[in-house]
C-alpha cells in the first residue's frame, strides 16, 4: 500500500505493523543525470521491495512518501544541490519514523539512496529501536547488491535512471561528464580522505564513466535491490524486539 495515495481509513484498516520509508538527497549527478537520482532510486526499490515481499513471503507492507532533501553538503559547489544538516535529517526522519509508530506501524525499514545519509540513519535507528515504541533499521542499496564500485552519476546510477527515467538521461552530455570525471571517490592519503567537496577531486562532479552500463544494468540492480529489500523485511516483521 503506498501510503500517499490512501485514504486514512486505508491506513486505519492495513493489516501490517511494518512500513518502508524511502530517503534520498537532491544533488547533482553530473551534467548527463538529474538531481533526484537517490531519490527516485530508493522510491523504486521500496515500491518493487514491497511487491516482491508480498509475492515471496505473502507479507504486507506500507511504503510511506519519500524524504527527497539529504545530507549532501559535499556537493555544494553543483548548482541544483540541496542540503539539510545532519541533525536536522535526522529529527525529520525520526520524528516521521515516530508518526508511523503512532498508527501502528511500529517496525519500519529506512530504504535510502545517497550514501551521505548512511551515519546519520544508522545513529537515529538505533536510538529509536534502544529507546522509543520502534523497531527500525536503515536498508542502503548499493550496500545490498553486486556494485563493485558505486561511484557517483557514474555506470551504476546513470544505468539505473536510463531504466527507471531514460527521458532524464542527457546521453549527449555524458562524454563532457566521463572527461571531468574522477576515477574513484575523495583525495585518500593514509586513509584519509584529504577532501570535504566532491569539487575538490572531480570537475563535472561524476565519479566513474557514465557511458558504461545501460537500461539493463539498471533493471538488474533494482531487480536485486527489490529482493534484497523483500528479505530484510521478512527478517524485520519476524523479529522477536
Amino acid at each position: 500500500m503506498q501510503l500517499p495515495e490512501s485514504t486514512w481509513t486505508d491506513a486505519r484498516d492495513a493489516d501490517t505493523d511494518l512500513a518502508v520509508l524511502p530517503v534520498g538527497s537532491t544533488e547533482q549527478h553530473g551534467p548527463h543525470a538529474p538531481l533526484g537520482v537517490d531519490f527516485m532510486t530508493a522510491e523504486a526499490i521500496a515500491s518493487a521491495g514491497v511487491d516482491r515481499y508480498g509475492e515471496a513471503f505473502d507479507g504486507e507492507a506500507v511504503v510511506g512518501p519519500t524524504i527527497p532533501v539529504g545530507v549532501a553538503e559535499e556537493h555544494r559547489d553543483f548548482d541544483g544541490t540541496l542540503w539539510v544538516s545532519e541533525d536536522t535529517f535526522r529529527s525529520y526522519v525520526r520524528e516521521t519514523i515516530e508518526s508511523l509508530a503512532h498508527h501502528g506501524f511500529d517496525r519500519v525499514v529506512v530504504a535510502n539512496g545517497h550514501g551521505g545519509n548512511v551515519d546519520a540513519l544508522r545513529e537515529l535507528c538505533g536510538r529509536l529501536s534502544r529507546d522509543g515504541d520502534v523497531y527500525a533499521v536503515p536498508y542502503t542499496w548499493f550496500d545490498a547488491v553486486a556494485v563493485e564500485e558505486l561511484g557517483h552519476g557514474g555506470p551504476s546510477e546513470t544505468s539505473f535512471i536510463r531504466h527507471l527515467r531514460p527521458e532524464l538521461v542527457h546521453e549527449d552530455r555524458t562524454e563532457e561528464a566521463a572527461e571531468g570525471a574522477a576515477d574513484s571517490w575523495g583525495e585518500w592519503l593514509h586513509g584519509t580522505n584529504l577532501a570535504y567537496d566532491s569539487s575538490e577531486f572531480t570537475d563535472s562532479g561524476v565519479v566513474g564513466d557514465p557511458r558504461d552500463g545501460d537500461a539493463a544494468l539498471g533493471e538488474e540492480l533494482l531487480d536485486e535491490a527489490a529482493a534484497a529489500l523483500a528479505e530484510l523485511l521478512d527478517a524485520v516483521e519476524t523479529r522477536a524486539v
